[in-house]
């Protein structure tokens, strides 16, 4: 529908802020490769925001990097880069066709400009979906507790050096993905903290969903923060396990 709705927290839970009319691909969505002029489809970070002084016109007044490709893209064997949220030229009044971009998503300038403030580099979720699909607040109550388990059973697992029950939450697919490659077994971890735990379900993909967090990782004496994403898929048999993962 080449609309950007913009969603938050309140009182009752989350719900629609206010929405806008943005541009998309030329070939509509569903990204697989480097120049196929679609719009990849999932949940995607800001990375940064960029000086758009130097850059052509018809990036507008801002523009941000979205982390496509991102290990689940990988995953998929999805190429390409170069995925913006970003303006329009200055020197037209015109809106821009609903299909207009080489994959990127483009507002008007005055649409993204009043944006701006909550528009947070490597904090701002920026979720790509055919269509918005609501749950019920048990349903998101009981996996949003699923997934905790998982994910405290995941850290618990790594602090104490218990590398069975660790790799036993990971996929038997994850390391046959050169994606996932380099994961490294770390000797004496003294204490393993989570913080800023995002979970967010994928679009487009049933039954898989992403852990956003702030990982705080103390060993030898040593403290090592990185920010970790971790994307489960739900199994029939009920088990969540690992099919992906990256960190920054």
């Amino acid at each position: 529908t080449s609309t950007l709705y913009r969603f938050g927290k309140t009182t009752y839970g989350l719900a629609t802020i206010d929405q806008r009319y943005m541009s998309i691909g030329r070939n509509g969505v569903g990204k697989e490769k480097a120049w196929d002029r679609k719009t990849p489809l999932g949940i995607y970070f800001i990375t940064e925001k960029l000086d758009t002084s130097n850059l052509h016109e018809k990036y507008g007044i801002a523009a941000y990097p979205l982390d496509y490709p991102n290990a689940w893209d990988r995953y998929n064997q999805r190429t390409g880069d170069g995925i913006w949220l970003h303006g329009v030229s200055r020197n037209s009044d015109v809106l821009r066709p609903p299909r207009d971009t080489d994959g990127c998503l483009a507002l008007p300038n005055d649409e993204l400009l009043s944006l701006m403030d909550s528009l947070k580099p490597l904090v701002t979720p920026v979720i790509v979906a055919r269509e918005l699909k609501w749950a019920t607040p048990s349903d998101l109550e009981k996996i949003r507790i699923e997934l905790h388990i998982a994910l405290q059973m995941w850290r618990q697992s790594l602090e104490e050096g218990d590398f069975l029950t660790h790799l036993s939450l990971y996929s038997d697919e994850f390391s046959t993905h050169a994606s996932n490659k380099g994961r490294m077994r770390i000797k004496n971890v003294d204490t393993v903290n989570l913080k800023n735990v995002m979970l967010l379900a994928d679009p487009e993909e049933l039954g898989l969903y992403l852990s956003r967090f702030t990982q705080e990782l103390v060993t030898d004496g040593e403290k090592v923060t990185l920010t970790k994403r971790l994307y489960w898929k739900h199994r029939e048999d009920n088990l969540w396990q690992i099919v992906a993962e990256d960190s920054e």
